[in-house]
């Protein structure tokens, strides 16, 4: 982990307030797993006050770059989403613990779910178990087409599935309208999204393996001021907590009350 002012190389709105941002700076060597995230500190004074958590969406480690994608929908990143190319964000990570790429090997079959933001971390994740031989298929979920985003990208790399809350893209409905339309098979899923998509998916595949990124409101990022905890499944009583950021945001299916 590192604090670095990387340089905003590119910086683009790609969908209804989804932004797609290039950072550069040494932190992006730093990068160990897809999944991991980076604390922005938006502005230079105490409004906003807290740093915004977003998830890295490819790296680029021999050209020192990053690639983000978030939606501007609070104060912070509205503000973040007004920056030019060239500007400079102070900018804490990598952080969190991410997908285990080497949970599957050459010919195994991933099955990669994601929806809305929690798309993005996927982008980096299939790029490298696509690269190690294993075979992959994403499902993707947006609210419309008009908030659909790297559809092209992900395609490229793997069939590619796709739902829209209102149809006008896809299948209509909701991944798991897309996956209760088949028997997939699969050695391990891969998933980011909303809490209610991943605890369909919990129900749908009970036993199976698979590993999910929990999206929570985080304020130190790092474990020290316990915003983000969430309950070990394996902890009745509630006495003992992970927490999010730090124990995270990746945690094995099951691991955790969603």
């Amino acid at each position: 982990m590192m604090q670095e002012y990387m340089k905003i190389k590119k910086h683009s709105r790609i969908a209804k307030d989804i932004y797609e941002m290039v950072l550069a700076g040494e932190l992006a060597r730093q990068v160990a797993r897809p999944g991991q995230f980076i604390h922005i500190r938006i502005g230079s004074g105490i409004d906003p006050l807290l740093r915004r958590p977003i998830s890295i969406a490819s790296v680029d480690s021999g050209q020192s770059e990053i690639s983000i994608l978030y939606r501007a929908q609070g104060k912070g990143t509205k503000m973040m989403a007004a920056l030019p190319a060239g500007a400079s964000l102070d900018v804490l990570g990598p952080l969190g613990n991410g997908f285990p790429v080497d949970a599957l090997r050459a010919g195994q079959k991933a099955l990669l779910v994601g929806g809305g933001i929690g798309v993005p971390p996927l982008y980096e994740l299939s790029k490298q178990l696509t690269a190690s031989g294993v075979e992959v298929h994403h499902v993707l979920g947006f609210e419309s087409a008009a908030n659909a985003f790297y559809i092209d990208e992900f395609s490229a790399l793997a069939p590619t599935f796709v739902a829209t809350v209102d149809g006008s893209l896809g299948t209509k409905g909701f991944v798991t309208d897309i996956l209760a339309g088949d028997d997939w098979a699969f050695d391990c899923i891969y998933a980011c999204g909303p809490a209610a998509m991943l605890q369909a998916l919990e129900a749908a595949y009970p036993g199976r393996r698979g590993f999910f990124s929990l999206e929570e409101r985080m304020a130190c990022g790092i474990g020290a001021c316990y915003a983000c905890v969430c309950r070990p499944k394996n902890d009745p009583a509630g006495s003992t907590s992970k927490k999010v950021c730090s124990d995270g945001p990746v945690f094995e299916m099951g691991e955790v009350v969603i």
